[in-house]
């Protein structure tokens, strides 16, 4: 039976063109399992390739799928903010579209929001290259230690989160930083969070982008700007995951 009353699920993509289609039906597929009503959010953010016409596609033939439009590339964070001030759900589902996750997961994080404010996925068997884990596990430990961020997997795409208090929050980033950021105000404004592990899959077509020097080098900037406007604002910020207070594992 259906556990959330309603549920926009936001879907960035950026030359998504082999995925687009598959990530929607497995949005639809979900969505209708577990929530009562349910609308899916395509972010193009400046795709290159015919990711942007299947989508015009999608959303003509489907009223419970709209398009978000960026004319440029302005980057992950930008895209996840654009598709969360659109979104109307009383909760986001906040997955990308290059089906790495199994959407039918939802199952596990709609199974404890109730109790919660944010449920955030940590990857299981982690489905990329040894070199890629090795940085994200460097990134995480330096969020706990700059933010105290207390998450296993600061930088999961699947997270479902109340839509109000989702949308309240002064999201600032427009590249990666962009998960730590929600995590840091989330967890500022006292937030529920707990943690779900979810299975993680290869990307089956696609280049991923996450590990460009240009996408790692506007993270670190936004690192800096972040963590100088929550110092100068007085918040607790650093030093251990207990700065933030550590969420629950479910």
């Amino acid at each position: 039976m259906p556990t959330l009353r309603s549920l926009s699920i936001v879907l960035p993509c950026f030359n998504e063109e082999p995925n687009v289609l598959s990530a929607v039906a497995q949005a639809h597929v979900a969505a209708a399992q577990y929530a009562e009503r349910h609308e899916i959010i395509l972010v193009d953010d400046g795709s290159t390739d015919a990711t942007r016409t299947l989508a015009a596609a999608l959303a003509a033939a489907d009223p419970t799928v709209r398009v978000v439009t960026h004319e440029v590339n302005r980057g992950y964070g930008a895209a996840l903010r654009s598709g969360f001030a659109a979104s109307t759900g009383d909760w986001v589902l906040l997955t990308d579209g290059d089906l790495q996750f199994d959407l039918s997961e939802l199952s596990r994080l709609a199974e404890v929001a109730p109790e919660n404010d944010l449920v955030a996925g940590y990857r299981i068997g982690r489905a990329d290259p040894p070199a890629r884990r090795a940085a994200a596990h460097a990134w995480n430990v330096l969020m706990r230690l700059t933010f105290g961020v207390a998450l296993r997997d600061v930088d999961c795409a699947f997270k479902l989160m109340r839509g109000a208090r989702l949308r309240a929050l002064p999201l600032t980033s427009d590249g990666a930083m962009i998960s730590t950021e929600l995590l840091v105000r989330a967890q500022l404004a006292g937030w529920r969070i707990a943690e779900v592990g979810v299975h993680h899959r290869p990307r089956p077509a696609g280049e991923a982008s996450g590990g460009d020097p240009a996408v790692v080098l506007r993270a670190f900037r936004e690192r800096r700007a972040l963590l100088r406007e929550l110092r100068g604002a007085g918040a607790a910020v650093g030093g251990s995951a207990a700065a933030l207070g550590r969420p629950t594992a479910a």
